[in-house]
C-alpha cells in the first residue's frame, strides 16, 4: 500500500465494510482535491458544501459530493481541462479511476463530474484483510461526483486553508458564514426526492453549535436566484427564522433521519429531531 494512503487511513476507526467504502471515499476526494489544487483551479473557484464542511472544519460526518462554485461567473468555463491533474494525482497513489462528465442542460448552471471505479477492486488493494465480499451491491462501483456553479450569486466571502495530505497545496473555500448560508438555502430550497436531506439537517445543528453567523447577503441573493423570495422582499434575520420555523414544521423527520444514518457513528443524537426541537434551536440563529 501506498504510505501516504496509509498514513491517511490511520485516522479512521474502521470496523466494517461501510467505514471501509466511507473512508476510501474521503481518501480519493482529497486527491482530488490535491489535483485541482495543482492545477490552479482555486485561482478561479472555491470549495463549498457538506465535503468542504468535514475536511475543513471537522464536522463528524461523511459526505458523498465536492461542491465548487466560480468566484467570477464564467458561462464558458470548462472543467475537462483540468481532469489531467486529477488523473495523475490519482496514478500517483495508485487508484484506478476514470473522470467522465455530465452533459450540462443550455439553462442550467451547473457543470457535472464524475470519478468513478471499481469498488472491490481498491477495497482489496487498501483493505488486504477484508473479507466481506458478500457485499456484491456495495462494492458495485465508487462514484463521486463533483458539481460546479459557473455562474453563482453574488456574496460570498472566503477562507484560504492548507492540507499537508495527501501533499501540501492550498485551497479556496467558502468561510463558515457563507457555507452556513449555503446549507440554509439547501434547507429551505432543495427538496430531494421530495423530501428535505437529513444531512442538511445534521449540518444545520453543527453550525449552531459552534455559533456560526448567516452570510445573510449571500443567502438572501441566492434564495431570490432560486425564485424563493423576490429582490424587493424584505429579509433580515427574523424574517429568515420565520421561514424556517414555517419549513421545520413540514418536515418528515422519519424520512430525514433514513438519509442521514449511513452518514454518521451515532445515530442516537438522532432521537430529539422533530419540528419542536428544530424551531426550539433556530432561536439560537443569528
Amino acid at each position: 500500500m501506498n504510505n501516504v494512503i496509509k498514513q491517511m487511513l490511520s485516522k479512521y476507526e474502521i470496523k466494517n465494510i461501510n467505514d471501509e467504502i466511507n473512508a476510501l471515499k474521503e481518501i480519493i476526494q482529497e486527491i482530488v482535491l490535491r489535483g485541482l489544487s495543482r492545477g490552479e483551479f482555486f485561482d478561479k473557484a472555491a470549495f463549498y458544501g457538506g465535503t468542504a464542511l468535514r475536511i475543513f472544519y471537522d464536522l463528524d460526518r461523511f459526505s458523498e459530493d465536492l461542491d465548487f462554485a466560480l468566484v467570477t461567473p464564467d458561462k464558458n468555463f470548462d472543467i475537462s481541462k483540468y481532469f489531467i491533474y486529477i488523473e495523475k494525482e490519482l496514478q500517483a497513489y495508485g487508484l484506478n479511476l476514470e473522470i467522465t462528465t455530465k452533459n450540462k442542460s443550455n439553462n442550467s448552471n451547473i457543470t457535472s463530474a464524475f470519478v468513478k471505479g471499481d469498488t472491490k477492486e481498491h477495497i482489496l488493494k487498501f483493505f488486504s484483510n477484508n473479507q466481506n465480499y458478500e457485499y456484491k451491491d456495495i462494492l458495485k462501483s465508487i462514484k463521486i461526483k463533483f458539481e460546479i456553479d459557473i455562474n453563482p450569486p453574488s456574496g460570498a466571502t472566503y477562507e484560504e486553508k492548507y492540507k499537508l495530505l495527501p501533499s501540501p497545496h492550498q485551497i479556496k473555500l467558502y468561510d463558515k458564514e457563507s457555507l452556513f448560508a449555503g446549507k440554509i438555502h439547501a434547507i429551505l430550497c432543495r427538496n430531494w426526492k421530495t423530501r428535505t436531506k437529513g444531512r442538511d439537517l445534521y449540518d444545520y445543528i453543527f453550525f449552531l453549535a459552534n455559533d456560526t453567523r448567516v452570510n445573510l447577503e449571500l443567502l438572501k441573493n441566492k434564495l431570490i436566484d432560486s425564485e424563493y423570495i423576490n429582490s424587493i422582499d424584505k429579509f433580515d434575520i427574523k424574517v429568515l427564522k420565520e421561514l424556517l420555523i414555517k419549513k421545520f414544521k413540514e418536515i418528515d423527520y422519519t424520512e430525514a433521519k433514513e438519509d442521514i444514518i449511513p452518514f454518521i457513528k451515532n445515530i442516537d443524537v438522532l432521537n430529539m429531531w422533530s419540528s419542536e426541537f428544530f424551531v426550539v434551536i433556530t432561536e439560537k440563529l443569528n
